[in-house]
């Protein structure tokens, strides 16, 4: 027995032909994305498994007007652009800096260490340009590939900040961030303000299964690095099915082990986009199941759309966002209500959470869903204010100048004390002043993006994006310029 919910469009996964969708719960325990293609079928995939219930989580999304779905193309490359039908400005800009990688991971979405290509440093110096006057200064991550491949990554960082890119951040799997600690005092000063940290786990298995090689001793090398120069770090996990998502709780641990060096933790369940496995990780399953027939040029399959999706013999194991939602409160002791929709985005593309750390490295929850007042969306802008102000190091805000000689305050790591609760319910006694400089100094974030692929992908979701990545002198939402067709 199906329910519908709410009336979207989407994409065909084959041809990406754009589509009418709807969302409909089957029997009381999934929703279910429901499209046809009239060349290639029907389609059922799993958007949410009711671990939190869907309607209460979007209440405050407002579904896409008949104007605003007959404008998005659903093709972001032909779309008027960011500012134009967008409904949402840019927070941060994702800059491509290399697609040359010195690791080759199961899952990357820019098939990284597929090419040497290494753009001119004048040529990104032109892109820099261009996403600080599109994006209206926006937080810019130069990413890859990896970005410490480039020995000129600190002048890169140094023309955004003078470009008029406020906040600067890289995306990095920490190698040479652990293996050479000038190049990170060189990050430092030419203003480095977010290392987003791929760290997928506590457990050297979960690295050889999902990046080919231990990496954890690395990582946590990187991290303290990073301290030494004052550079706030965001831990980065990619989380499967089965490989790690019985890591989220350590993983909020050794944040803590690292604090006040990490920042936030923000959690992405795994995607299907760019490069991924052909075969699935694990063999999960389960008993409801919906099978349709569809076609393709040669022939006619089954595709079977349940936790696990399976196309012509590609199969994506599902991890919704309220499945690691739920995961990570049971793993840690977080309160549900604790956990925030995005305002920025969509709110089934992402939650938030803000926490201060005790002096018993405990997290005391600061935010509540049920008294969260907001109804308006949150601009961009505001957005990036707020997310560079609480991941960024403590000197991460001053004058290049002010940071030619920067302290050397190694962080030692002991791990989380396992007697000791994760979370406390205690209050401390503090005056106002105490608690507003405690919450700019003590606090951790935790969050997670579920980005969308060709099979779930919403155009209502898409629509309100306000992480986009800069190609040919355009700014295209992330999941849009990612976006990869299954083999049909």
């Amino acid at each position: 027995m199906s329910t519908e919910i709410r009336r979207t469009a989407s994409l065909c996964p084959v041809c990406l032909r754009k589509l009418p969708a709807s969302l409909e719960r089957i029997d009381d325990s999934v929703v279910l994305m429901k499209k046809t293609c009239p060349r290639h079928g029907t389609f059922r995939i799993p958007v949410w498994k009711d671990r939190i219930a869907l309607e209460s989580w979007i209440a405050r999304e407002a579904p896409l007007t008949e104007t605003e779905t007959e404008k998005c193309s659903g093709d972001c490359r032909t779309c008027s652009g960011i500012g134009g039908v967008h409904g949402q400005d840019t927070c941060c800009v994702i800059l491509e800096v290399t697609k040359s990688c010195n690791l080759h991971c199961s899952y990357c979405f820019a098939h990284g260490g597929e090419s040497d290509d290494m753009p001119s440093y004048e040529d990104l110096c032109a892109a820099i340009n261009v996403i600080a006057e599109k994006g209206g200064g926006p937080l810019i991550q130069l990413s890859g590939g990896e970005p410490t491949l480039r020995d000129d990554l600190p002048a890169l960082l140094a023309y955004a900040k003078k470009a008029g890119c406020r906040y600067t951040q890289i995306n990095t799997n920490g190698i040479r961030l652990a293996e050479d600690e000038e190049y990170v005092r060189a990050l430092a000063l030419a203003g480095l303000d977010i290392v987003f940290l791929q760290y997928d786990g506590t457990d050297d298995a979960v690295y050889r299964k999902l990046r080919g090689r231990n990496l954890l001793e690395i990582k946590q090398q990187a991290i303290k690095n990073c301290g030494k120069y004052h550079v706030g770090v965001t831990l980065v996990p990619t989380i499967v099915r089965g490989i790690n998502d019985q890591e989220l709780g350590n993983i909020i641990r050794d944040a803590i082990s690292f604090f006040p060096v990490v920042r936030s933790v923000h959690f992405q369940p795994v995607t299907y986009l760019g490069r991924y496995p052909d075969r699935p990780v694990n063999d999960y399953s389960t008993d409801l199941c919906t099978t349709d027939r569809f076609k393709t040029d040669n022939h006619t399959s089954d595709a079977l759309m349940t936790d696990s999706c399976t196309i012509d013999g590609l199969t994506a194991d599902r991890y919704t966002l309220d499945e690691l939602m739920a995961d990570l409160c049971r793993q840690t002791g977080i309160p549900e209500n604790s956990l925030l929709p995005s305002r920025c985005d969509h709110a089934m593309c992402e939650f938030h959470s803000t926490f201060l750390v005790n002096s018993r490295r405990q997290l005391l929850p600061m935010s509540d869903r049920a008294h969260d007042t907001r109804r308006e969306r949150t601009p961009a802008a505001r957005n990036r204010q707020y997310v560079a102000e609480h991941w960024r190091g403590n000197l991460s805000g001053s004058k290049l100048t002010d940071r030619k000689e920067i302290p050397d305050a190694d962080p030692a790591f002991t791990g989380h004390e396992p007697d000791i609760p994760l979370i406390s319910t205690e209050k401390e006694d503090m005056d106002f002043d105490e608690f507003v400089r405690m919450m700019r100094t003590q606090t951790m974030k935790i969050s997670a993006m579920a980005f969308q692929d060709a099979m779930n992908i919403d155009l209502e979701r898409l629509y309100r994006c306000s992480l986009h990545v800069y190609e040919n002198g355009r700014l295209l939402p992330f999941c849009s310029k990612y976006l990869t067709p299954v083999r049909g």
